[in-house]
């Protein structure tokens, strides 16, 4: 039995000590979400004393902060980190590109492409001429240093950035950006296996990566749920469904289930647009959308009033996320798909409860007043009215020939106080 045991131990410390490659795919844009996964997975590779640690991309760009927080933990990293743009068809685009360069080594997949990384100012915004010259100034500083340090072409590398130039696998291979082109995985670590490569520390290392078994790390749940909320889109639809349901219950308070609905899109829209680079006058425009709205349901404008909310909640949808690529802001069919219905059913919440409130009572008592009976005997003042198919005791301050149209004005106990419709009438 205790040979067993050891025998176990023996296999558990084996396994344990038996390096590897951990892998993660990053297929999303580059944002705080992708910045603490890379993060997690480099800590994991370190701990198990992995061989190397694959970073799968494909990314249209992304966040500038998040982009540098990554660069700075594969720089430091312990492990060897390769940053690999696959499958075919895959691009590694703005931010993209400065990952694939501060890699130990950078591989991409036949058909594949990267580079374009200009820097844009959020929103697409017009800079004037020094600003502008300073910004990219900066970038290509932290290029050149990038690519100097890891050993690959400075001028080409700074050329992404300046020029937005970009290149294709065979492009980027010939002119000294990336290591080498594998169509897959084992490939790759074929080709890279026994070659030394230059650390960014100075130091030089060899990997040992072939026919390694290859671990893979994904995201955690609260992971995937916030990279999901993280497209400005989704965040965008969260908050104007959010707002329409708690729309919904505070004209009809006691409902419940629309008021938690919505107060938890709202918070997972706030959530992510907290990370996000959101424009707080675009939220603003939501709010006053709602406003309008609810004015259009009070003063019936012929619907101006409503239109105005319409356009102030798909302008406010257009900029609400200040994203310095198209894929990090909210697309105009979203927008328009999400502003016109909910303006439509906002209003058409609003005008129902408007026209609840002035809606007389019917039942009881206080539902007899204004209607309409018929006077069964002479009031001269008092006798006999048939009103809601029921013979009352009635009064008149007139007189009131027998059958003649009288109304109700006043209910006191069982007697009704009544005076002749055509006198009113007049």
């Amino acid at each position: 039995m205790k040979r067993l045991a050891l025998a176990f131990a023996l296999t558990l410390l084996a396994n344990t000590a038996a390096a590897d490659v951990v892998r993660i795919t990053v297929d999303d844009m580059i944002h705080p979400i992708s910045d603490e996964f890379i993060g997690r997975a480099i800590d994991f590779a370190s701990a198990r004393h992995a061989d190397a640690l694959l970073i799968e991309l494909r990314t249209p760009g992304g966040l500038s902060d998040s982009m540098r927080s990554i660069v700075q933990k594969i720089i430091k990293s312990p492990v060897p980190v390769i940053v690999y743009v696959a499958p075919s068809g895959s691009y590694a685009a703005s931010a993209g590109f400065v990952i694939l360069e501060s890699a130990d080594v950078a591989a991409m997949a036949p058909g594949t492409n990267a580079g374009a990384a200009h820097p844009v100012i959020l929103g697409g915004e017009k800079m004037d001429d020094v600003m502008k010259l300073k910004l990219e100034n900066d970038a290509a500083a932290f290029m050149r240093s990038i690519a100097a340090q890891r050993g690959r072409n400075v001028a080409v590398a700074e050329s992404a950035v300046r020029e937005s130039k970009s290149f294709s696998e065979r492009e980027a291979l010939a002119q000294k950006l990336i290591d080498v082109i594998a169509p897959d995985v084992p490939s790759l670590m074929k080709a890279i296996d026994g070659k030394p490569l230059r650390r960014f520390n100075g130091s030089t290392a060899t990997l040992h990566v072939a026919g390694k078994p290859i671990v893979p790390f994904d995201e955690t749940l609260r992971e995937r749920l916030l990279s999901w909320i993280m497209d400005p889109n989704v965040a965008f639809i969260l908050f104007a469904l959010g707002g329409l349901a708690l729309w919904a219950e505070f004209n009809h308070p006691g409902a419940v289930i629309p008021g938690v609905v919505g107060l938890i899109s709202i918070l997972l829209a706030v959530f992510a647009l907290n990370l996000l680079p959101t424009r707080f006058a675009a939220v603003a425009l939501l709010v006053a959308a709602f406003v309008l709205f609810a004015l259009e349901a009070k003063f019936a404008t012929h619907g101006v009033l409503g239109i105005g909310g319409i356009v102030c909640l798909v302008i406010g949808g257009l900029f609400l996320v200040d994203g310095p690529i198209p894929q990090m802001r909210v697309h105009f069919l979203t927008a328009l798909s999400v502003g016109i219905p909910v303006g439509v059913i906002a209003i058409f919440l609003a005008t129902l409860v408007v026209r609840a409130r002035k809606v007389h009572v019917a039942t009881g008592t206080e539902g007899m007043i204004g209607e309409v009976g018929v006077a069964r005997t002479g009031l001269e003042p008092e006798g006999k009215v048939f009103v809601h198919g029921e013979y009352w005791d009635a009064e008149s301050s007139s007189p009131v020939e027998s059958g003649a149209e009288v109304r109700v004005v006043a209910v006191e106990g069982m007697k009704l106080r009544v005076e002749p419709k055509a006198a009113q009438s007049r």
